[in-house]
This record gives structure tokens, sequence and C-alpha cells, in this order.
């Protein structure tokens, strides 16, 4: 009989998962969890060098890298080929591929615009899609939000916000779309996180991210494997009653 630990440890066990944005931050630290409790990951990311380098630090023989753009539609074509031909299965996608960028309202560009909402609301969408005809009935579906879904975090933020309030959008209109094939469908939305992504740069990034840290009850910036915990509970059967929601994962500054 396996102990207590092993059960909790392998609780993905023989799940076949998809992570994008997978090369770094949250995304890493999910697929870096997700094998530890025995899933098979294929991760994406726009970068190749960046990508293998993720590959080789999860390290086993569970993870398959493909590269590719969500917001370009034949890489997410060729994402899924690829995963077909290999496992013939999903169980569990975290779409979680995004990219912040400030701009205050009176400086916000048609490409900007564009560029933000391409890949956030766009290939996210067609991401969750795309997947549908792999997908296994039964399985769970995690969308990567923001507390800037539901809060102002700083200037500049307007446009990233709106994106992320869209996905919390999508979790709550695909639980009723896909509820016949009892697929879960649940937004994690993480506060400040200590990622690459999150080190934004110049005075208006570090004034965000200044103002962010402050406002956190528990005074500090979270870490990606905190993130990358609560995805799992999502992803996993012990979460089997729950779709539909949003989990923040935020030290408390959305919710004060």
């Amino acid at each position: 009989m396996k102990s207590q630990s092993e059960l909790i440890t392998k609780r993905l066990d023989g799940k076949i998962a998809v992570i994008t944005g997978g090369n770094s931050g949250i995304g890493l630290a999910t697929a870096q969890r997700f094998v530890e409790e025995g899933a098979y990951v294929f991760i994406t990311g726009r970068r190749q060098s960046e990508l293998d380098a993720a590959v080789k630090q999860i390290g086993k023989n569970d993870v398959t890298g493909v590269q590719g753009d969500v917001s370009n539609l034949a890489d997410l074509d060729r994402l899924y080929d690829t995963v077909k031909q290999q496992k013939g299965r999903i169980d569990v996608l975290f779409a979680n591929a995004g990219i912040v960028e400030l701009a205050p309202l009176g400086s916000i560009t048609e490409s900007h615009f564009d560029k933000i909402f391409n890949i956030n609301v766009k290939g996210l969408l067609f991401t969750v899609q795309k997947a549908l005809p792999l997908f296994q009935n039964g399985g769970s579906i995690i969308l990567t939000g923001s507390i800037g879904g539901s809060k102002a975090p700083a200037e500049g933020t307007s446009l990233y916000s709106a994106t992320k309030a869209a996905i919390r959008s999508f979790a709550r209109n695909w639980t009723v779309d896909l509820k016949h094939r009892k697929i879960r469908v649940n937004a994690i939305s993480p506060g400040p996180i200590d990622t690459a992504q999150q080190r934004l740069g110049g005075e208006l990034g570090e004034h965000l991210r200044t103002n962010l840290v402050n406002a956190v009850p528990l005074g500090r910036m979270g870490n990606p494997d905190e993130v990358a915990k609560a995805v799992s509970f999502l992803a996993s059967d012990d979460s089997s009653y729950v779709t539909g929601t949003e989990l923040f994962v935020d030290g408390g500054i959305a919710q004060i």
C-alpha cells in the first residue's frame, strides 16, 4: 500500500498535460511539479533556446518541448499534432502563455493593443478550442488570469487588466459550454509573483512593483511554485467538484 505522501505526490499519475508558456516562470514551475506528480507534460515557448533549457531543467523523460507562439494558429496546430502523434489525448490543459506590457491611457498604440490581445485573449481562446478534439471527458482546463482582472493594480495596466477580465469570463462561459463533457474550467489568478515577466523595467515598472508589494497583506511577492501548487490542485481529481471558479494566489492583495 502506498503511503499518504506517495499518494499526494503522484496525484497526476498517468495524466497527459499541455502547458503553454512553460519555458519560464509560473509555467515552468508548474511543468516541474506536474512531472513530479506523475504527469507527462508538453510545454511550449516562443524562443527555442529557452524552451530547450526548460526541458533540460526539468531533466526527466516525461516532458516534450514544442516551440510556438500561441497567437499563431499554425503553431497551435503543430503543437496538437505533436500531442496527438505522441500521446493521443489530453487530460489537463494549463493555458498559461501571456505577456505584460504597460501603457497608460493616452499613450496606448494600436500595435500595443493588437499584441497583448492577440497573445492573452485570442491565443488563449484558440489554445483551448484547438485542444478539444484531443481532450478527455472529465478533464481539467486551467486558465491563467490575474488580480488585474478584478482590480486596477496601478497606472498603465488597463489593457493588460482587460485581457485578464476576459479570461475570467472565459472560465465562466466555457464551464457551461463544456458541462456535457464534464470538463472543468477554472482560472488561477496570481498576485505579484517574482518572475522575470514581473521584473518590469523602467520607472513605471518599478513603481508598479513597489506599490504591489506594499499592498500585499503577506508583505512579499510570491514565488512561482506557490502558484504551481494551486494549479496542480485544480488539475487533479482533488478538485473534482470545483469548476467555473477563480482561485486567487495573491497573498491577499485582491481580497481586502
